[in-house]
This record gives C-alpha cells, sequence and structure tokens, in this order.
C-alpha cells in the first residue's frame, strides 16, 4: 500500500479547489465502475461531469464541440487558491497532482489533500452560496456534489484506502456541506458517466436549461444564446394582440453589445507583419508600428503585404483570422481555426443537404435582402419628391416582386426574384445621390469583375470588406464556410459567407456609401486609380474605405428579435448563431433584422 508522506491535491476546475476526506474505514469491495463499452472511448475530465449536472448544453459545448469561454467569473475562481485559501502550516500539503482511472474513464487534478491525525483530509472550494435544507442545513448543489463524487472514487483509487466522505467548502456563506462517499453515490456518478458518454455521442444539442436563472452567470451565454432562443419560443406561443409585450419582457442581455477588438487591416504593398512576444509588429520601409494581439481581432492582408510564419501562428493561438484581399478588393483566403467542432459541421451538413431547409432558409434570406433594399429606397427618396417619382417605378416592381418571394416554390425562382429586384434597385440606386454629387461618382448600371466607374469601384471594395467580416464571424461562430444553402459553389468565396453578407450589404456599406458621397468625402483624382477598363482605389482611398466601415461597425441598431441594441460588428455574429439555431431546435430567428 503506497502511504504517501505529504498531503496531496486536484485543480480541474478553474473556478473551484476540490478534495475529498478519508476515514479508516474498510474499502468497499471491488466492482466495475463503467460499462465495457465504454472503455474504449477518450476519459472525461471530471469537471466535465460537473457541467453536465449544472446544464447538459453546456457539458455539450464544452466537452463535444470544445467552445470554451473564461470570463471574469472563471479568472476569479482560478485565484480562489491563492487568495483565499493559504497553506496549511500544521498539515503541508502537495497540488495539482494528476489523477486517472481506465475502470472509471475520469482523469482530473486533485488540488488539496491534507493528512491529518491519519486521516486523508481534502476540501473542494467553491466561491458561491450553498443549498440550504428545510433546517437551514448546508447542502452541495448536485453539480458540485457529483464533482466531489468523482474526486473521491478517483483517490480512492489512488490511495488504495477508502474515501468514505467529502466536503465543500462555499466561501460565500463560509460554511461546508458534506458528501457521503456510499454505493448510492457511486452510482449516481455511474448514471453520470453513462448519461455523458451518451451525449457524446450525438450530433443534437441538448436543449437549454429550464430555468434561466442558471444562463445568467454561465460564461457560454454569448455562444449558446439561450434568451434568444427563449423569446423565440415564447414568441410562437405567443398572440398578436401581446406579442409586443411579451418581446418587451423578455429582453436578452446576454450577448455582448460591442466587440473588444479591433481589426488590423494592413493596406501598403511594402507592408511586412513579423511577431515579437504577443505583439504583431508591421514594418513599412522604415516605419514601425505595433499591436498587442490581445487587441486584435482579426488581421486584414489587403494587396501584397507580406506576413511571417510566426505572426500567423500567434494569430491562429488566440483565435484572430487572417484574412487576404486583392489589390482590387476581391476577396481571396482566410484562416479557419476552429478545431474540434466536428459535431457542429456535421449538424450543418445534415441540416443544408435537406431541400426543405434550404428552401426555408432561402426565401427568410432573401426576403430580408429585397425588403431592406426597397425600405432603403423609401427612405432615402423620403421627401424628395424629383427623386421619388424616378425611383418610383423600380419601387412598384421590387414591390411586386416582394410580394411573390412567400410562395415562391424552388430556390430557382427564389433566385430569379432576387435578381429582378436587385436589377431594379440599382436602378434607382443613382437618385438617392444628391444634386451636388459630382458626375464622376454617378454609376451607370452595376459592373463588378472589374467595376468600370469610381462609385462600383467604391461598393465592390465594401463588399469585399463585409466579405472579410462575415467569414472571420462564421469560423469564429464554428460553422463551416463551404455548406451554404443560397449561393451555388462556383467561385473561391464560400458560400456561405456570400449568403450571409446578402442580409448586411445595405445597412453595412451602401447606406454608409451614399451617406459619405453626399457629403463630399471622396476625392476624383486622388482616391481612384483610373485605368483603360477599370478603376481602383489608391492607397488613399482604400484607408478612407476602411476607415468609413469600421466606423460603420461601432455603430448600434436595436435586432428586431431581441429588441437589443448591438454594434454592427457583434449584429453578424448573432445572425450567424441564429442561422444554426435554424437546425438546432429554433427554427425562424434568421433574417429577422431589417432597417427602419
Amino acid at each position: 500500500m503506497r502511504r504517501p508522506d505529504r498531503a496531496f491535491a486536484v485543480m480541474d476546475d478553474p473556478e473551484c479547489f476540490c478534495g475529498v476526506v478519508a476515514m479508516s474505514v474498510a474499502l468497499p469491495e471491488p466492482s466495475a465502475p463503467v460499462e465495457p463499452s465504454f472503455v474504449d472511448e477518450p476519459p472525461l475530465r471530471v469537471m466535465a461531469l460537473h457541467a453536465l449536472l449544472y446544464c447538459e448544453r453546456l457539458f455539450y459545448l464544452e466537452e463535444v464541440e470544445e467552445l470554451r469561454v473564461a470570463d471574469s467569473a472563471v479568472y476569479a475562481g482560478r485565484r480562489l487558491h491563492d487568495d483565499v485559501v493559504p497553506l496549511d502550516d500544521e498539515s503541508p500539503e502537495q497540488r495539482s497532482m494528476d489523477v486517472a482511472s481506465e475502470a472509471w474513464g475520469l482523469v482530473g487534478k486533485v488540488d488539496a489533500v491534507r493528512r491529518r491525525d491519519g486521516v486523508w483530509v481534502a476540501y473542494e472550494h467553491k466561491r458561491g452560496r450553498c443549498r440550504r435544507g428545510d433546517d437551514n442545513t448546508p447542502l452541495p448543489w448536485p453539480s458540485d456534489r457529483i464533482q466531489a463524487i468523482a474526486y473521491a472514487v478517483l483517490i480512492e483509487e489512488e490511495l488504495h484506502e477508502p474515501v468514505p466522505e467529502a466536503r465543500i467548502r462555499y466561501h460565500a456563506d463560509n460554511v461546508t456541506a458534506f458528501v457521503t462517499i456510499d454505493d448510492a453515490a457511486r452510482d449516481d456518478l455511474r448514471q453520470a458517466i453513462a448519461r455523458a458518454r451518451e451525449l457524446r455521442r450525438t450530433v443534437e444539442r441538448p436543449p437549454v436549461h429550464v430555468n434561466e436563472h442558471f444562463c445568467r452567470r454561465c460564461s457560454l451565454a454569448p455562444v449558446c444564446l439561450p434568451e434568444e432562443e427563449r423569446l423565440g419560443s415564447s414568441a410562437e406561443e405567443s398572440t398578436d394582440a401581446d406579442e409586443e409585450s411579451t418581446t418587451a419582457k423578455h429582453v436578452p442581455t446576454l450577448f455582448p453589445s460591442d466587440r473588444q477588438r479591433q481589426t488590423l487591416h494592413v493596406v501598403s504593398h511594402k507592408a511586412y507583419v513579423s511577431r515579437s512576444g504577443d505583439t504583431l509588429v508591421v514594418t513599412v520601409e522604415d516605419d514601425k508600428q505595433t499591436a498587442p494581439i490581445q487587441d486584435v481581432d482579426a488581421l486584414v492582408i489587403h494587396g501584397f503585404g507580406q506576413v511571417t510564419t510566426q505572426a500567423i501562428q500567434l494569430c491562429s493561438r488566440h483565435d484572430v483570422a487572417v484574412l487576404w484581399l486583392t489589390a482590387g478588393g476581391q476577396f481571396v483566403a482566410g484562416t479557419a481555426n476552429s478545431p474540434g467542432r466536428v459535431q457542429q459541421r456535421i449538424r450543418q451538413y445534415m441540416a443544408l443537404t435537406q431541400d426543405d431547409v434550404r428552401l426555408r432558409l432561402t426565401r427568410q434570406l432573401v426576403h430580408a435582402k429585397v425588403e431592406t433594399q426597397l425600405r432603403y429606397l423609401l427612405r432615402g427618396t423620403r421627401g424628395d419628391e424629383k427623386s421619388r417619382l424616378a425611383c418610383q417605378q423600380p419601387i412598384d416592381r421590387i414591390r411586386e416582386t416582394l410580394r411573390k418571394i412567400p410562395v415562391a416554390t424552388s430556390a430557382d425562382s427564389l433566385r430569379g426574384l432576387e435578381g429582378m429586384a436587385a436589377k431594379n434597385y440599382f436602378a434607382a440606386f443613382p437618385h438617392l445621390l444628391s444634386d451636388h454629387v459630382s458626375d464622376d461618382f454617378r454609376p451607370s448600371g452595376r459592373s463588378k469583375h472589374p467595376p468600370r466607374d469610381r462609385c462600383n469601384c467604391l461598393l465592390s471594395f465594401g463588399y469585399a470588406l463585409i466579405q472579410t467580416l462575415v467569414h472571420r464571424s462564421i469560423v469564429a461562430v464554428g460553422l463551416e464556410p463551404a455548406f451554404g444553402f443560397f449561393h451555388q459553389p462556383r467561385t473561391a468565396a464560400p458560400p456561405l459567407m456570400l449568403d450571409v453578407m446578402e442580409l448586411f450589404r445595405t445597412p453595412l456599406w451602401e447606406m454608409t456609401l451614399v451617406g459619405s458621397l453626399n457629403r463630399g468625402q471622396w476625392d476624383p483624382q486622388d482616391d481612384f486609380e483610373i485605368r483603360r477598363d477599370h478603376v481602383w482605389l489608391s492607397p488613399a482611398g482604400r484607408k478612407k474605405a476602411i476607415q468609413l466601415f469600421e466606423q460603420r461597425l461601432q455603430e448600434s441598431y436595436k435586432h428586431p428579435h431581441t429588441g437589443q441594441s448591438l454594434s454592427y460588428a457583434r449584429m453578424v455574429e448573432l445572425e450567424l448563431r441564429l442561422l444554426e439555431k435554424e437546425w438546432t431546435g429554433c427554427p425562424g430567428l434568421f433574417a429577422q433584422m431589417r432597417i427602419r
């Protein structure tokens, strides 16, 4: 029998400080802890069982899809060991010891196990409050209890000594809850392990927790979007009369309203992006500029700038997308660093291979785009009788197209309707420009590859910027850009990226561009490079366009489904997460955004 002469411990939970108490009693007879069919499966983290008992959706996101987000509460939990739980001078302890069991299929790190008076004693520490019994007795929460049981059986197997009890210290209440490690506790552990392995084998996400209070402090709420899903369910159940009151009552606040980091655009062809520690260094001839990686959400290379392998690896480790555009503004490629999202992609593929799902999503997308275009034409010509009269025929045709979208029976029909609406929209587009805008900026139709005039050059460049934003948002959410539903895979651009950007062409760039042209912010000579058969933006023009685009992303708009004001940068990510809900149990939430 191995008897260490120093106490030891585990830390598997970043918020918690875990342990158990052993007493000198007979070791229970060994039994098969888990089913034999589970033996060959990867082991489970003990902390995963804690997540399972707290919320099955949380377990699935963390353990199956490998989505983990550290917030302030998580970091505070990591400081608990040093700040709240000092070393015991009377009973020295050894911390952070790995423990594992092939029989149970569990792994973890025990954090503080001490030996006092010949008895093994260890505690799990929690920052929060305990449950209370009818007589106000401190009781452990179910998730804390199963975690303590798991560590107890691992310690028991490691030391070959019985561990009949575990203790959990709740620091907010300054009390200790006790957990008896008996046959019933071991049976509960077996059931939890079996349920965890069952969830690991499915591609279906479990539903959101029935108790919304469990979601309020969850670090994965911005990924799970439980409030948005509950809002969708309540909207379906409500009548037209009380729909407005229902929405007002359940305004969600879990999704972040603004982004915390900024995009780094590199526009000089002579630029060289390298790495120094955790900082990106952009060198242009003798000029050097630095950007801490913690402040960057994406690195966009315009044209022929160079980036080192070390810089790309740094970006990858910090989930910073690297994207490349041609000098003319055409999207080339982007990094996709979302490993471990296999189940997420399987669900996406299974959904988007179903004709009815693709048709439904295409109808929602086309309706949203065409209605947004119509609203912008009406808004842009409001109060200007001359412009409204000139746009009236295209407006009437777009309205007619909009009426046909709900009854279209095929994706090809919807594509045709979208094309007709776009043709009429761009026929009316020049009338959104004020009379004092130079003829140099008035387009004659829509020309793309390459753009033939300055306005089309600006439109194409802005669309490319939207593509970079949508692409990196798709990757951040964990979806596969190649699996789309509206655009056909005929070009190098990923279809899903092209699909989602249709929602944002008008609000993110067309409105911004028209406003800048009406304000006279563009120089027809200095901001453009005029060639015989095409027009490009000059370096000064690219910088001006990027600045306008980034300013637009910081502006806020109230999302019609959630009622929450979000920056446009966050709006793109929210729409993608709502899109994923179309095939994860809560359809009808995608593409509800409209301009007023």
